[in-house]
C-alpha cells in the first residue's frame, strides 16, 4: 500500500523546479537577449556563431536535399509537359511563318512586275530610322512620347512611327536631334483607316483611352469583330497598309480598335520617312515646267519676228 500511494503521489505532483531555479533561468534568458544585440555582441561570440553556422549549413542543406527532390517531382514533370506543348506550338507557328514569308516574297515580286508594266511608283517606306523613346510629361499633349532622333537623322513632321507590332502614332514636332510623337490614343489624334477585309473607311479618333474609336463610318459599313484595321492613306500624309489593330465593339455598341502596339512596351520604335502627295499648285516641278513653256513661247515669238519677209508678191512689185 505504501508503494502504491507513493507512486500515485509522484504521478500527481510531477516534476517541479524550485522557485530559485526558475528565476535563474528567466534572468539568464533576459541576459542572452540583451547581449545578443549586434552592438553588444563580442567579437569572440560573433566568430563562434559564424563558425557554427558554417558547419551546420552544409549539413542542413544535405539533409534537406532529399525532401526538396521529392517535393519537386510533381512540378518537374508538369513543367516538362508544358514545355513539350509549348515546343509543339512554336514549331507550328514557325511553319506558318515560313508560309507567310514565302507568300510575301511572291507578292513582292508580282508587285514589282506590275509596277514596271504599269509604270507606277509606289511609296518607298523601307528606309526606316530607329530611335529610343522617352516619356513626355511636360508636353502639350496628354498621350505623347519623345524619341531620340530628329531632322538631322532625316525625320520630318507627319512621319509614321511604329514598334515591332504596329503603328503607335505620328511625328508632330521635330528638332535637330529629337522629335515629339503624338500617340494614336491622344485626344488630338486623327488617322484615316480602313478594314483590310472589306475596305470600309473610317477615321481613328483618340479619346485618351486605351482603345481609340472609329468615327465617320457609313451606316451599312461592312465591319466585323476582329477585322484587321490598317491605315488607308486617304489623307496623303501617311502610307497605306500600316497595321493599326483589330476592330471590336464596346459596351455602348460603338466601334473601337484594340491597338497592335499595346502588345509590347513602347521602348524602341521605327520612324518611316514618307513624302506626302503634293498638290499641283505646290509642286515645284509644275512651276518649272510652266516657266520653261513660257520661255519657249517667248523664244519662238522672237524668232518669228526676226525672220525676213519672203513674200513673192513683194518681189514682183
Amino acid at each position: 500500500m505504501a508503494i502504491g500511494g507513493s507512486s500515485r503521489r509522484n504521478d500527481e505532483s510531477g516534476i517541479r523546479f524550485s522557485r530559485t531555479f526558475t528565476v535563474a533561468l528567466f534572468i539568464l534568458s533576459i541576459a542572452l537577449i540583451v547581449f545578443d544585440r549586434p552592438q553588444a555582441r563580442s567579437p569572440a561570440l560573433a566568430s563562434m556563431r559564424a563558425g557554427i553556422t558554417d558547419l551546420a549549413a552544409p549539413l542542413l542543406d544535405l539533409a534537406a536535399a532529399p525532401v526538396r527532390g521529392l517535393a519537386n517531382i510533381g512540378p518537374y514533370w508538369d513543367n516538362q509537359a508544358r514545355l513539350t506543348e509549348e515546343n509543339a506550338e512554336l514549331r507550328r507557328r514557325l511553319n506558318e511563318t515560313r508560309y507567310w514569308r514565302d507568300l510575301a516574297l511572291q507578292l513582292r515580286d508580282q508587285r514589282e512586275i506590275y509596277e514596271q508594266a504599269l509604270n507606277v511608283e509606289s511609296a518607298t517606306t523601307q528606309d526606316r530610322i530607329g530611335a529610343w523613346t522617352l516619356g513626355d510629361p511636360d508636353g502639350p499633349f496628354v498621350q505623347s512620347r519623345l524619341i531620340g532622333a530628329g531632322a538631322r537623322q532625316g525625320i520630318g513632321q507627319g512621319d509614321p512611327v511604329l514598334n515591332v507590332y504596329g503603328l503607335i502614332g505620328r511625328v508632330v514636332e521635330t528638332g535637330q536631334v529629337s522629335s515629339r510623337v503624338l500617340l494614336l490614343t491622344d485626344l488630338n489624334s486623327r488617322i484615316p483607316v480602313m478594314a483590310d477585309r472589306s475596305n470600309a473607311r473610317a477615321v481613328l479618333v483618340g479619346d485618351n483611352s486605351e482603345y481609340p474609336r472609329l468615327d465617320f463610318l457609313t451606316r451599312n459599313a461592312d465591319l466585323q469583330d476582329g477585322d484587321r484595321i490598317v491605315t488607308s492613306g486617304d489623307d496623303g500624309f501617311m502610307p497605306r497598309g500600316l497595321p493599326v489593330g483589330q476592330a471590336q465593339r464596346d459596351r455602348q455598341g460603338r466601334w473601337r480598335v484594340r491597338l497592335y502596339s499595346d502588345q509590347a512596351p513602347v521602348d524602341f520604335v521605327w520612324v518611316f520617312p514618307f513624302e506626302p502627295v503634293r498638290s499641283p499648285e505646290a509642286d515645284p516641278a509644275t512651276d518649272n515646267t510652266e516657266s520653261g513653256d513660257a520661255e519657249l513661247d517667248a523664244q519662238q515669238a522672237s524668232a518669228d519676228t526676226a525672220l525676213p519677209d519672203t513674200n513673192p508678191e513683194g518681189e514682183s512689185e
